[in-house]
């Protein structure tokens, strides 16, 4: 397996795992169709996103690392002409949306609903918010790490 490729995987292996983490706790808000989760519920996935955004340093700083590192890769790949266009290209949208969306969106909500701040119907809204993200991400990622195996293999 090339080494860029063995890289890739590894990071979107790391990201993945996380995401799954995530969605633990993201998947409770499922049994409740649309009206406003529970407190139970809301307590419970705000005090994981509490400490995942605010408390947990410096892991979180590790998986911004992992996605700078995967950003870094895809570029370099990129620059160097190293893989096909099209691998470089289908691979950034892979795992840079998830990447991009959990740095503009998705951390800063997982944030507020871990804050508390807002009114139930406001947490309940986010945690929905922040479950369909995580799963589609998780979807991106796993497809992402596919095709890094994929590529690695057929070199």
């Amino acid at each position: 397996m090339e080494p860029s490729a063995l890289i890739l995987a590894a990071c979107g292996g790391f990201l993945l795992a996380v995401l799954w983490m995530d969605l633990l706790f993201d998947v409770q808000v499922l049994h409740h169709g649309s009206i406003d989760l529970p407190d139970d519920v809301l307590a419970s996935i705000a005090a994981y996103y509490r400490r995942v955004t605010t408390t947990s340093r410096p892991m979180g700083r590790l998986v911004a690392l992992v996605m700078l590192v995967t950003l870094a890769t895809l570029s370099a790949e990129f620059v160097t002409d190293a893989v096909p266009l099209w691998q470089v290209g289908v691979s950034f949208v892979l795992a840079g949306a998830p990447i991009v969306g959990a740095v503009a969106k998705t951390f800063r909500d997982a944030a507020r609903l871990g804050a508390r701040a807002d009114d139930a119907a406001t947490q309940s809204r986010l945690a929905r918010s922040i479950y369909r993200e995580h799963v589609a991400y998780a979807i991106g990622m796993g497809a992402f790490i596919a095709l890094q195996i994929w590529r690695g293999a057929a070199t």
